[in-house]
């Protein structure tokens, strides 16, 4: 039996960044606008379907707004109706590795928030959130795609000149998304973007929301660091960008793949 080798792109700093996230939230002011803009649309699809999960499971979901929303809509208030999950231990949580199988299955309904933008194996993952959902059963994934940071990618070529660094991690092309899905087994695939646009003044406000949401680079390969004169040039260049008004549109794609398990169980 052959056994396909995953390439490694992204190393274990991605629990590092979601620890720190974490940490983050205890300020109310902490930037959030890409999950919770995720959150509100899993909530309107749920409601647009009208599909109704009486067991879900919600991975990565870190702003505890979905789950209650599910156990009140959905579970008549019961706990056990929605079971939470992540990539490290927090209380209240189980401990899931979206490429590893998934330690319960069964679920009507299963949520992964923001977490397919860093996995190295995105069909096994899509596989695994396949073989946890029950026959019939709906999954929704949303998470940052490849047009996302345009701003930002001219800057940091800009800093490195005619030699450019990987400095923003390579992200998923919606357009091969339909294919991985089919290739995972899913049914009825639905692959949507959408675009979110952020309004910023200085581009060490960008890196800071980034960090924040934890989607800055997790590369296993680490580039070399870009110098006080990279930094300039790269400072400059985002300046450039700016509008009349002195602020930088940057956009952020997000990407919704949305399938069902087929009532067969294959």
């Amino acid at each position: 039996m052959t056994t396909i080798q995953v390439p490694r792109i992204f190393d274990a700093s991605r629990l590092e960044q979601r620890r720190r996230r974490m940490a983050a939230l205890r300020n109310r002011d902490c930037a959030r606008f890409v999950v919770e803009d995720a959150v509100e649309d899993v909530i309107e699809r749920l409601s647009f379907v009208r599909y109704e999960p009486a067991r879900s499971l919600i991975l990565g979901e870190y702003t505890q707004t979905l789950a209650p929303h599910l156990r009140g809509t959905f579970g008549q208030g019961n706990d056990d109706s929605v079971v939470e999950g992540d990539v490290f231990d927090r209380p209240g949580c189980e401990r899931i590795d979206p490429e590893q199988p998934y330690p319960d299955t069964g679920f009507d309904f299963v949520a992964v928030i923001g977490l397919l933008h860093a996995v190295n194996d995105l069909p096994g993952a899509l596989i695994h959130m396949r073989n946890a959902v029950r026959p019939g059963g709906l999954m929704i994934a949303s998470f940052v795609g490849g047009a996302s940071l345009p701003q930002l990618r001219a800057a940091m070529l800009a800093a490195d000149g005619d030699r450019p660094a990987a400095r923003i991690h390579p992200l998923v092309d919606p357009r091969a998304a339909p294919q991985l899905m089919q290739r995972a087994g899913w049914n009825d695939p639905v692959v949507d973007t959408h675009t979110i646009t952020a309004r910023y003044s200085a581009m060490d406000r960008l890196i800071h929301d980034l960090r924040e949401q934890g989607l800055t680079g997790v590369l296993a390969d680490q580039p070399p660091a870009i110098g006080k004169a990279g930094l300039r040039r790269a400072q400059n260049a985002f300046s450039e960008a700016a509008d009349p008004d002195g602020k930088v549109a940057e956009s952020f794609e997000i990407v919704t793949l949305t399938g069902r398990r087929s009532l067969a169980g294959t």
